[in-house]
């Protein structure tokens, strides 16, 4: 069911209370203090009917990025119309980004500990967490594919991937980042952009271009 939608039947009704209770509690309280009695209590509801609509409390963080994420679409793609430069479409759908992580900046800290572990659920790279993971992807795929600038061959199918990788790492160091309002990460992120506009027309030097390619798609392809 998407975010607009009414709930029409009891169980819709009731997934709704749920997830609408557990998000206020993760934005509010962290991670660390939202448990499910919490949000069963709060929801009105057993702890066992919690369960049988949410097996777990990370599927209910899948719940958080996924809105997260859908708000990052929201304020990245009007800004991208009408942008041709592919470094500043790229800037765009990092800034928005970090910008809608802006107010979790406290609260990063606890999800961090449950999302870097390779097997749990709330793994950016894991099968849950794919809804969230596909809506960022789409961004930078619709920042490669609306530049002027035509990647060549394998390179322009990787790059999305690759450049949600590093998106990852940026995320990683903004959590890190106690200088007042993240501004050494949007130093870094400026200072990035401007390597990657001098990079871009080398692009057209065969053996600078056969290396790109190559780390590319080391970076973008899981299973290679």
């Amino acid at each position: 069911m998407f975010e607009n939608e009414v709930p029409q039947t009891k169980r819709e009704r009731t997934r709704a209370r749920i997830r609408e209770v557990a998000l206020r509690s993760l934005r509010e309280k962290g991670y660390d203090a939202t448990t499910m009695r919490s949000i069963a209590d709060e929801a009105g509801l057993s702890v066992g009917n919690a369960y049988y609509h949410f097996p777990t409390k990370d599927h209910l963080v899948q719940e958080l990025y996924v809105e997260v994420q859908r708000e990052h679409r929201a304020l990245a793609g009007p800004q991208l119309e009408g942008i041709e430069d592919l470094a500043t479409r790229i800037g765009i759908v990092v800034r928005t980004g970090l910008g809608t992580l802006r107010s979790w900046h406290e609260l990063a800290p606890q999800f961090l500990t449950t999302a870097i572990a390779p097997g749990s659920p709330n793994n950016p790279m894991s099968a849950e967490s794919a809804p969230a993971r596909d809506i960022v992807l789409g961004l930078f795929r619709d920042a490669v594919a609306g530049s002027r600038i035509q990647l060549p061959g394998t390179l322009g199918a990787d790059f999305p991937h690759a450049l949600w990788n590093a998106y990852l790492l940026l995320t990683l160091f903004w959590v890190y980042d106690s200088s007042p309002g993240q501004r050494r990460t949007d130093r870094l992120v400026d200072a990035v952009l401007g390597v990657l506009r001098f990079a871009l027309p080398m692009l057209r030097v065969r053996p600078f271009r056969r290396s790109v390619t190559e780390i590319v798609g080391i970076v973008a392809r899981r299973d290679a």
